[in-house]
């Protein structure tokens, strides 16, 4: 059974490590039955969230195009997978703006957090942060985050992986790993979707 697997880019800024890792991904990551849908949140330009109505509990009512767009192709996946660097011990403010739109389009579906940073700490606040959101959108948080710390030297720009560079044989293994479980879980879940008792 083949599944679709959104991997977001959870961060805007330009030139970021986060575009290299990106890019990492696109190449290294295997396709057997898997369809890989790749999220720049550069392509979604949201405005930040201003509508009545709450999406955990209200369907949202005149969603601009760039907005249904957004919810559109996270409902259209089996599984994710988030990208972020850490700002001031946190997710980015673009990803958690993004994330704020966001109703039954994500709930019961696994995903699997990877921080990033040029620091020691590989984003560990981050992750943490992010977990509690995701958890509130009734996301099934895969148990172990991908940490890729001191990372800036290990992806170049154009997204290859500097073999020379420490740990990145560390890094090419975690995230093989992270993403096969995550293709595990989500197989399993799009067989047999959580269905609650009436």
């Amino acid at each position: 059974m083949s599944v679709k697997i959104g991997v977001i880019l959870g961060s805007t800024r330009t030139n970021s490590l986060g575009e290299k890792l990106f890019k990492y991904l696109q190449q290294a990551m295997p396709t057997a039955d898997v369809d890989f849908t790749w999220i720049d949140l550069k392509d979604y330009p949201l405005p930040f969230y201003d509508h009545a109505e709450t999406p955990l509990s209200e369907t949202i009512q005149g969603l601009a195009p760039i907005e249904e767009q957004w919810l559109n192709v996270l409902k259209a996946q089996d599984g994710y997978v988030i990208l972020s660097p850490e700002y001031d011990h946190a997710i980015t403010g673009s990803l958690k703006n993004a994330l704020d739109f966001v109703g039954p389009e994500t709930d019961h579906k696994p995903v699997q957090i990877v921080t990033y940073s040029k620091y020691s700490d590989g984003g560990a606040l981050a992750a943490a942060s992010v977990v509690e959101i995701l958890q509130m959108l009734k996301m099934m948080v895969l148990p172990a985050p991908v940490l890729l710390w001191n990372a800036e030297p290990n992806f170049t720009a154009d997204g290859t992986l500097v073999k020379t560079a420490p740990n990145s044989d560390h890094f090419a293994k975690r995230l093989a790993a992270a993403f096969d479980e995550l293709v595990h879980y989500a197989t399993l879940m799009k067989a047999h979707p959580y269905q609650a008792k009436s």
